[in-house]
């Protein structure tokens, strides 16, 4: 039964995605470039689903507001905070978990392409090519000439960090201060989410191949990019039904 999801998952995602690979290094003549092109490729194709993601995400900053005033308004009934809460996502007509799917679904291509960044190059992988796809030899597994991507490079692991430090800044909800004790607990988790996940960005890359923190850099600079337009956009448009001012 093992071996039957591996070969289902081998021919959904790895060998997709190890074709894309070595087609994109016959075109670029260099191995960093062709990973590059496939992660844009792979955040293009995704586009739609983070941007919807993004956008539930940003509609929940107003949204916390008013779970805030639930919690501290009903904090010793848990009963009635709990009814009031589903009542404010049913008229809001938000789903909490809508934001997650986008995340999840990417899951099985973040796993596939770990494992062609760290065994691609080998040259029993390239019976895993299709037919169209010419075997390309000997691979040169050098990122312009002078970085070696099969071995860890700290530099790199070091700026994905710099970078999900700013993408991780962006996305965390802006929300104003509260002296309540939940506002202040919720504070805390958003300055420790704000500083772990770059430093855990860090320490997950440095020992890994540098094919593996080059992906991460470029989907990194992606996502910036992409949350960028997408509140822009969104700051310029109709105000949320969450932010406008109750007919009650």
């Amino acid at each position: 039964m093992t071996n039957f999801f591996i070969q289902i998952f081998n021919t959904i995602f790895y060998r997709p995605l190890l074709n894309l690979l070595i087609l994109f290094y016959f075109g670029a003549k260099d191995f960093g470039v062709a990973i590059i092109l496939l992660t844009v490729l792979i955040r293009i194709l995704f586009y739609p689903l983070t941007t919807k993601s993004l956008k539930s995400q940003k509609t929940l900053e107003g949204f916390q507001e008013k779970t805030k005033e639930i919690q501290e308004k009903y904090r010793d009934n848990k009963e009635r905070q709990a009814k009031e809460m589903m009542e404010l996502y049913r008229r809001e007509k938000i789903n909490p978990f809508s934001g997650f799917l986008p995340i999840l679904i990417q899951f099985p291509i973040l796993i596939a392409l770990y494992q062609v960044f760290r065994k691609g190059l080998q040259n029993e992988e390239m019976a895993n090519l299709y037919s169209l796809i010419p075997k390309p030899g000997q691979i040169n597994p050098f990122f312009l000439k002078f970085l070696d991507l099969t071995k860890p490079y700290l530099i790199l692991a070091i700026l994905a960090g710099i970078f999900q430090f700013f993408q991780t800044k962006m996305a965390i909800p802006k929300t104003k201060k509260t002296k309540t004790q939940l506002g202040q607990f919720s504070d805390l988790i958003q300055k420790q989410t704000l500083y772990f996940i770059p430093i855990f960005t860090v320490l997950l890359l440095w020992k890994l191949p540098a094919a593996i923190s080059l992906y991460w850099l470029t989907t990194t600079i992606f996502s910036i990019i992409q949350q960028y337009l997408i509140f822009k956009k969104m700051s310029f448009g109709k105000p949320s039904p969450i932010l406008s001012p109750s007919k009650d």
